[in-house]
């Protein structure tokens, strides 16, 4: 099971950044608005098998949270997609998927523990 850490202030992009030197952090960008952003997050949520322990996960609503999105795409030099996963390690993105690759296998062999 994830356990989402909401994403809604610019603070916590640069906490994220500096956190990812000590843990990995996920970034989930999503629309609620979307079917597909909502059918991938639960997929995602099914196929999850780490513990909350070990990645710390963010879920980032990209139409409340715009301006938020727009720098997570600028500090980590991600084009701005939803919904997208993207794995911060070490204070940079080291994968980063869109609809219809957000693949748990794909994440799995990107994934440095």
């Amino acid at each position: 099971m994830i356990r989402w850490h909401l994403l809604e202030l610019s603070a916590q992009v640069y906490q994220i950044e500096k956190d990812s030197q000590e843990f990995p952090i996920v970034i989930f960008k999503h629309s609620p608005r979307c079917d597909l952003s909502g059918l991938t997050k639960q997929l995602l949520e099914q196929q999850w098998d780490y513990p909350s322990t070990e990645i710390r996960t963010y879920l980032l609503n990209v139409v409340d949270q715009k301006d938020v999105s727009n720098l997570v795409a600028e500090v980590f030099q991600e084009y701005h997609q939803s919904p997208q996963l993207l794995l911060i390690q070490n204070g940079e993105c080291t994968y980063a998927a869109d609809y219809p690759d957000i693949t748990i296998e794909e994440f799995k062999a990107c994934f440095v523990s």
